[in-house]
């Protein structure tokens, strides 16, 4: 078999292969055969029609298509081979002539990996900006773990306070008017971990039990509903019951009815395990995407129009399922996003972000020859089996029906193996710092 290529723009390549008349004939007799096996033709059996007669009755051309069929699986692989190409998207046929007893040619095209242009990925000093230790951390996981077990009880003896969870009969009314969804009976509300009206919650502490008052808010400027943003509003209240949480006292009897611990000390321990775990956790994390970051600033790579305007197409769908999972209006959400137009200009940064993150990951790959073993697939599966509290078999199993997944398992197999090389191959200096925000955004 011969190939020419020639380059057609950016990434793309097309390529004329030459097969040879007696390969041809060889896949149009076998198309011959396979096509006379799923047709009825009067006065011949299934599969028994002669070639003549099944061309007369479905055509050259439809048995030239399946001869292609028969032929291309292997040419066109062979073709890419020789070639040395390293495709990332599936040949397109442009064009073939199929003579009888000539040699058929196949002009295709396909898109190739872009050239990635490595910048230093080892021996790079990298500062790496984690979050000092929380002042009180221990102690407010141990709170919020008796908090868990705690349980409430009726204040008869003195007002609300801004801990208490009250229950209340609300109306609310804007400019004289009823609000639509502003009233309801026996509504039971957390004043320390309020959702409701900036003001709303604060208004409700130091009122008695069965007392009446009105309370004066004002719905914010971004509110849903139009017709209140911005505007005040009164709301009628009548106190019902006040309630404050009550927390257990920690002994180990307390600890092993409701732990797997047996004394205060282990439970102690296991929080104190936590923390310092999920700290490790976080500078791992930034630690990667710190690194990652410095490579990704130094190297450079030519995106095609054509790999962006898929990866937005894929951008756009995943948003719409996830939208259409949560209930919410694709148009609307759009819109809160500004224009369609500053959207879709999100959308195209995300995709050249994501292509040259992949693109470089798999370059670095490459180059440090990183390689998936079946011990890697086993680990994963592992992982993902522990977050969804699904058994590993059914798992694999549900993968299995979609080659897609293991596909996407194997790459972020991969992503972690380079990740953890560059860490380990690059010098990190840690900086504590005084910031609410946990991780560095890659």
């Amino acid at each position: 078999m011969k190939s020419t290529l020639t380059n057609v723009k950016d990434n793309l390549v097309s390529i004329t292969m030459t097969i040879p008349a007696s390969e041809a004939a060889n896949a149009y007799n076998n198309a011959v055969v396979r096509i006379a096996q799923h047709i009825n033709i009067d006065g011949f059996r299934k599969g028994k029609a002669p070639k003549t007669v099944v061309e007369r009755h479905v055509g050259v051309d439809r048995i030239q298509q399946e001869a292609l069929e028969i032929l291309l699986p292997k040419y066109l692989g062979q073709a890419i081979y020789d070639n040395k190409l390293d495709t990332i998207t599936q040949p397109a046929i442009t064009s073939y002539k199929f003579e009888t007893g000539k040699d058929v040619e196949v002009t295709f095209e396909v898109e190739t990996r872009p050239e990635v242009t490595l910048g230093s990925y080892k021996g790079l000093d990298v500062k790496v900006e984690i979050p000092s230790t929380e002042d009180g951390a221990f102690d407010k996981a141990l709170d919020a773990f008796l908090t868990q077990h705690s349980s409430m009880e009726l204040v008869l003896d003195r007002p609300s306070c801004e801990t208490d969870t009250v229950v209340f009969d609300f109306e609310g009314k804007c400019n004289g008017e009823l609000i639509q969804g502003g009233s309801a009976k026996g509504y039971a509300l957390d004043l320390a971990h309020s959702n409701f009206i900036p003001g709303f919650a604060e208004q409700l502490v130091g009122h008695n039990i069965n007392e009446e008052f009105d309370i004066n808010v004002t719905f914010p400027e971004e509110y849903h509903d139009e017709k209140l943003k911005g505007q005040p509003a009164v709301f009628s209240i009548k106190m019902k019951e006040i309630k404050k949480r009550v927390l257990p006292e920690l002994t180990d009897e307390f600890v092993q009815k409701s732990s797997k611990f047996q004394t205060v000390d282990e439970l102690k321990a296991d929080i104190q395990s936590y923390i310092d775990s999920q700290r490790e956790s976080i500078k791992k994390v930034n630690a990667e995407n710190s690194v990652f970051k410095s490579v990704i600033e130094s190297s450079s790579v030519e995106i095609p129009q054509g790999m962006i305007d898929r990866e937005v197409q894929s951008l756009k769908a995943d948003y719409r399922q996830r939208l259409s999972y949560q209930g919410i209006d694709w148009d609307n959400f759009v819109k809160s996003q500004g224009s369609e137009e500053e959207f879709n200009a999100t959308l195209v940064e995300d995709a050249k972000n994501r292509i040259k993150n992949t693109l470089i990951i798999d370059k670095i790959s490459r180059e440090i020859d990183v390689k998936v073993e079946q011990a890697d697939f086993q680990s994963k599966i592992s992982q993902m089996s522990g977050a969804y509290g699904v058994n590993p078999q059914d798992l694999l199993k549900q993968f299995g029906q979609n080659p897609d997944f293991l596909s996407t398992i194997s790459q972020q197999i991969v992503n972690d193996k380079v990740r953890e090389y560059l860490v380990s191959n690059n010098n990190i200096e840690y900086v504590e710092v005084k910031s609410d925000k946990q991780t560095v955004e890659a």
